[in-house]
């Protein structure tokens, strides 16, 4: 039964070309450079980002994923756009680089991107950041790991092998020490996926790419002088799918501690927890529970990562900040 369901899924994925395409993190927040390019460097320290999430445990072939990140400042920001010959240690300029990969069933996909921001001061208080995204896509599939019906279908016959398609996106940031709101699009190009027939010039496609549009914005509110709440939303929209919004609140405590919630509307709930080890070290986890019919037959999400930060760049030490 759960071969058939995968199988079904699959189809329905692959087939419609129509559903949730990129990568998805319920703790999004603490690695947006994967779908905004503008928020590379935009902490002001050398991040490094590492993610595992493993989706629907228990249901054979379900998606797995993980991601690698690592983005930085580089050059000197003016803080005074009166006085260009005044700088201090904010840089104007973020370079990223990330890997993202995830398997679905016979499907093994990786994704490379650069990054690239560029900082203006709006105000005293906002900055403007603009980002460039250039990605590599590599895909690949066994089709003999699929139950065929049909025995004299010869659609499958082929595997995929690092089928490699470009894309581009941009997107632009605008935050302040304790609001932000993005909106990106990190692919550009409706790539046509992958071939039934791969080892053809058929232009025969199981499915393509749609353009993914992304909205994030969020609020951090002092509580008290050891509290800090932090409402956020992020909305994805994709072509021919319904439009995907996830609500998440979380509390920071003493610095240290961080405890929230979420909730994909109409798909999932999720609890999240995240300690501040030092500094610079700072693990997370998180837990989804399905609200869909797929919850009889998987137990759940899991979601764990851990990030690095390097600050003190440029002689100044920064405040930790909460997104």
């Amino acid at each position: 039964m759960i071969k058939k369901t995968l199988c079904i899924i699959f189809i329905l994925v692959a087939g419609a070309g129509y559903s949730q395409q990129d990568s998805q993190f319920t703790q999004y927040m603490y690695n947006t450079v994967n779908i905004n390019p503008a928020y590379a460097g935009s902490r002001q320290s050398m991040s490094v980002f590492a993610l595992h999430r493993t989706q629907w445990v228990g249901l054979e072939g379900a998606p797995v994923t993980n991601t690698f990140s690592i983005n930085a400042p580089n050059g000197p920001l003016n803080d005074c756009n009166v006085c260009p010959h005044e700088t201090t240690a904010l840089s104007a300029m973020g370079f990223g680089l990330s890997v993202i990969n995830d398997k679905i069933g016979p499907s093994d996909e990786s994704n490379i991107a650069l990054d690239f921001s560029y900082t203006i001061n709006t105000s005293e208080t906002y900055k403007l950041s603009f980002g460039l995204k250039a990605s590599a896509n590599f895909l690949n599939i066994d089709f003999d790991k699929l139950n065929k019906y049909d025995k004299n279908d010869y659609s499958f016959d082929a595997n995929i092998d690092n089928k490699f398609s470009p894309n581009i996106g941009a997107g632009f940031y605008l935050h302040s020490e304790d609001t932000y709101l993005g909106l990106s699009v990190p692919n550009f190009l409706e790539t046509k996926h992958f071939d039934r027939y791969a080892g053809t010039i058929s232009s025969s496609h199981v499915a393509k790419e749609n353009i993914n549009l992304y909205l994030i914005a969020g609020h951090v509110f002092e509580v008290s002088s050891d509290v800090k709440f932090k409402p956020s939303v992020l909305t994805k929209y994709v072509q021919g799918a319904p439009l995907q919004v996830d609500l998440s609140g979380s509390f920071l405590i003493n610095e240290k501690f961080a405890a929230g919630a979420a909730y994909r509307w109409s798909a999932a709930a999720s609890a999240m927890i995240g300690f501040q080890a030092s500094s610079s070290w700072f693990i997370g986890y998180s837990y989804d529970l399905d609200a869909t019919r797929l919850s009889n037959y998987n137990s759940g999400s899991h979601e764990i990562f851990l990030r690095y930060e390097l600050f003190d760049q440029y002689g100044r030490t920064m405040s930790l900040r909460f997104f």
